[in-house]
């Protein structure tokens, strides 16, 4: 068995977006320490996260002294104030975290915070309405990865290549996509590690991996 690796990860800005953020992490088994200028949102998140604090994310001095420098994966989410974005990632950047996760609000406002060194800009109507987009025009669906390179995943259920194998396929080299999981269609659970000779039956589900417009020239 492969074990996870956990984390501690930093939320500043304990509004609508980074509380969500940090129930997802802690559904995935990761310690979450967020912080908030308001008392308010502080007492509403703490059931949310690890440990929540009040303070202003803006004092670098109280960053450091709660311990945001010695963390590797911190989310900034403070709604619209680009100048507090902004010179809060200028701030985790001089501590030297490794990953710094930006919430913004255009595009203008995104490339400001990748040229002070964002690791990854996220403004949610775009990424809401291109995942729709991408539901509605790709049937199976899945996700987008937050990589940088338009990589999504999608699940795809066996017709036409029913009978052979995904070394017959052979997607890597001819699509440019990677199968990462197989689903037989008479079980529930997808086995990561596909096996390349057994022959593929009608209805058996697949988990691609590729980029977007690559799946969408795929039929399976």
């Amino acid at each position: 068995m492969i074990k996870r690796k956990s984390y501690t990860v930093g939320v500043i800005g304990l509004g609508k977006f980074g509380v969500q953020f940090a129930q997802a992490m802690q559904g995935l088994g990761h310690e979450v320490i967020g912080i908030d200028r308001h008392q308010d949102r502080v007492n509403q998140a703490q059931e949310h996260m690890t440990q929540a604090y009040q303070a202003d994310a803006m004092d670098k001095t109280a960053l450091e002294q709660m311990g945001f420098a010695d963390l590797s994966h911190v989310l900034i989410s403070v709604g619209d104030s680009i100048a507090s974005s902004s010179m809060i990632t200028y701030y985790l950047k001089e501590m030297e975290v490794p990953y710094v996760w930006v919430k913004a609000i255009h595009a203008d406002h995104e490339q400001l915070l990748r040229r002070i060194g964002a690791t990854e800009v996220i403004i949610p109507e775009i990424s809401a309405a291109r995942e729709l987009a991408h539901r509605l025009a790709m049937p199976g669906f899945v996700e987008y990865l937050p990589f940088g390179t338009d990589l999504a995943l999608q699940e795809v259920i066996v017709d036409k290549w029913a009978g052979k194998s995904l070394r017959e396929l052979d997607l890597t080299r001819k699509a440019h996509i990677q199968v990462v999981a197989a689903r037989p269609s008479n079980e529930e659970k997808y086995d990561i590690i596909p096996q390349p000779d057994d022959p593929l039956n009608e209805g058996d589900a697949l988990m691609l991996l590729g980029k977007s417009a690559d799946l969408q020239r795929l039929k399976s």
